[in-house]
Formats: C-alpha cells, structure tokens, sequence
C-alpha cells in the first residue's frame, strides 16, 4: 500500500545508525508520506523517542522532502521519502522503526509495526514474507497477541461493513453494506461464527473478487492476501490485516487522526469513519471510471477519487496491463503490478507532472503527482514519460 520513498540499498541508514542519530537529539522532527506503512513507523520512532525523553513533533506531507530543512536543534526523519537528516528505507518502513526503537531502548509494539508491514504490502507468514529480512522475528515478538483463523481480514466484527468498506479487496459488493448483507444471507451465516462460517465468507469473497469478467487472473492472487486472517486479541480492531487497511486509509484521509492513531491515542471510532469514507470514495470511482487499455499501460479517468487506494486496487484487481494509472483534473496515482523494465515509475511521474508545472514522487514501482491540468494533458504527458 506504500506509494513513496526510496528502496532500502547498501547506502540506506540501518537501525542502528537511525538510533545513534536520534539519541543525541534535542527534538525530532517527523515528515511522513501519507500511508499506512509511513504512518505505523512514524508512530513506532515519536513513541520510542518519548520512552527516553526526547520531545518530538509528527506530520504528514505529500512531499516530505519540501518540509525537510531542519533547524540547528533539531533532527528531522522523513518516512517514505529522501530529503530529512535521516531518511527511513521503504523495507518496510514500519520494520526499521521498530528495530530503530528497541536500539533506543524503548519497547516497541509489534503488533503496530506488522500492520505497517501488511500496509506497505508483505502478508507476515507467506512466502512474500521471507523476503522481507525480520519479519519472522516481528511476527514473533507479536505471537501471543495473533490467533491465525480461516476468514476475511477486516477490522470490525460486522462483517457487512468489515467486507464493504475493505479495501484489501474491490468486488461489485464494494462499497455497499446493504449489497454485502444480501450477499451473506445467501450463505446462511450463523449468529456466533465457527471456521466453518469464516471459511464460507472467504469462499464468497474469494468467487466474488475474481469471479466478474473484469477481474484479472491477478485478482485472484490478489484476494489471498485477505484471507486467512491474524485474529487481534487486545481488540482494538478485529483483525491484523483490517488493522493495516484502516492505517492506510486514516493516513491518506484524515492525517491527524491517523497521527493520533498511531502515537497510540484513543482514536478508533474516528479512524473508522474515515476509512468507511475512503473505501466508498475509492470502490465508486472504480466502478463508475472510464477506462482506457493503452500498450503496456491501462487508465481510469474519473471526476475525483483518493487516486493512491483507487490505483492499487485497480491494479491488483482489474488491470489487464503491468502498469495502472488513476488520473483526475489534478492529481494522480501508478502502479506497476508486474515487472515493467522501468529504471523507476516514480521518476516517469516526477518528468509527466513537471511539464505541466506539478510536483511528483515515487518510487520504481509507485507513484503520485499533482498538477494543475486536465486528465487528458497528464496521461499525455505520463504516456510521453514512459
């Protein structure tokens, strides 16, 4: 779910370097990228740096590295972007910070650094995982607050509004409680849910993801990544991966309250209003966009929409080509879902936004611009990038 920042390389800060920095620190000053990875990391270090005593400041941009200068007292990180006096590698994120915090000696919580991991796109304990060097060690460190059960990954316990509002998947159903409802009275769900019930609610969800003619042989790796989900015992949402979806969309939707979120303030029922109203946002512009399938390259126009959670769901669920493109009148979002040959997306979308006067960002294989333009004149100008 991540959408900028560079790639952890051999030049990349370790744990231990972010911690050496921020130790000696007067204040600290955190810039992140609004997502649910950047976010879960940026509360992981504020928290770690208060655990020691170090007074620190969060907010989110678009374009950290525009907010980066720091002042002689203070140090600032940006979290998935370049551009601060430390600059955390997209790894996750979420995974440095933690390791950065326990350097520190604070007590990091892993249960919101996984989330930030399920955000920035590794699903903890599948194959994807083991790439993802510390993983293991995390998904660890948070076994006895996890109980893997068979499902759907959502972060409340009604289910009509857990698989409506999801943006892990994007089904015809999205967006629409009522549509879920008559959907899971078909299947004769009892009052308490047994696996046999959460197993019968992933079949549904798993058919009615890649079953439409729209889906892609995509969506249906795509939808794995919801299912099965690690049950959360301390209860502050239902499920990890529901947990990492309300993340994402707080961070992208009402930045403070993702903030808050984070920093581990009482903050659930407004970060679930906000994430009600991202998902109807970005599930209607999907279904309601005109598409357009170009070489290599496939394009929803639409009037508005949060262009970041509109595009990875498009490209994980409904694009026939490697690389995604959600376009309004002034912003827009990429994905590469498949390898593109591309040196790095984010740079295609920096080049496309900069010849109409806007900003860009990303990485090799996300990114986001803003302009000031029309859809037309920025596919133009993407299409030129590429």
């Amino acid at each position: 779910m991540a959408t900028s920042g560079r790639t952890a390389s051999e030049d990349a800060p370790t744990a231990s370097d972010i911690a050496a920095t921020l130790r000696d620190a007067d204040f600290v000053r955190v810039v992140a990228y609004p997502s649910g990875d950047a976010l879960a990391a940026s509360g992981i270090l504020a928290r770690s740096c208060a655990t020691i005593g170090i007074p620190f400041q969060v907010s989110t941009a678009r374009f950290p590295a525009q907010r980066a200068k720091s002042r002689d007292d203070e140090i600032v990180v940006t979290v998935g972007a370049p551009g601060g006096d430390v600059a955390l590698p997209e790894r996750p994120a979420s995974l440095t910070a933690f390791e950065a915090g326990e350097e520190l000696g604070g007590a990091p919580d892993p249960v919101l650094a996984l989330a930030g991991v399920v955000a920035g796109g590794t699903t903890p304990g599948t194959s994807d995982a083991s790439d993802v060097p510390g993983c293991a060690r995390l998904l660890e460190a948070a076994s006895d607050r996890l109980t893997r059960r068979p499902g759907v990954s959502t972060p409340t316990e009604d289910l009509a509004d857990g698989l409506a509002h999801s943006t892990l998947i994007h089904a015809g159903f999205s967006g629409n409680p009522g549509a879920v409802q008559a959907e899971l009275a078909e299947i004769g769900l009892p009052v308490e849910l047994d696996d046999d019930a959460h197993r019968r609610v992933a079949s549904l969800v798993a058919l009615s993801v890649a079953g439409p003619e729209s889906a892609t042989p995509r969506a249906g790796e795509s939808v794995e990544n919801a299912l099965r989900p690690y049950e959360l015992d301390d209860g502050l949402f239902a499920t990890l991966g529901g947990y990492a979806d309300v993340l994402d969309a707080v961070a992208r939707e009402q930045s403070g309250t993702g903030i808050a979120l984070a920093l581990g303030h009482d903050a659930r029922a407004p970060a679930l209003d906000a994430w009600r109203d991202h998902a109807k946002q970005a599930h209607a512009a999907l279904h309601e966009a005109t598409t357009g399938r170009y070489d290599g390259l496939f394009v929803a126009r639409t009037d508005d929409a949060p262009v970041e959670t509109a595009v990875r769901l498009l490209g994980d669920f409904r694009s026939p080509e490697p690389i995604a493109l959600v376009v309004t009148d002034d912003e827009a979002a990429a994905v590469a879902v498949s390898d593109t040959g591309l040196t790095g997306l984010g740079t295609a979308m920096e080049t496309a936004a900069a010849e109409l006067g806007g900003d860009g960002t990303g990485s090799a294989k996300r990114g986001y611009a803003r302009f000031d333009a029309d859809a037309k004149e920025f596919l133009s100008a993407f299409r030129e990038a590429l």
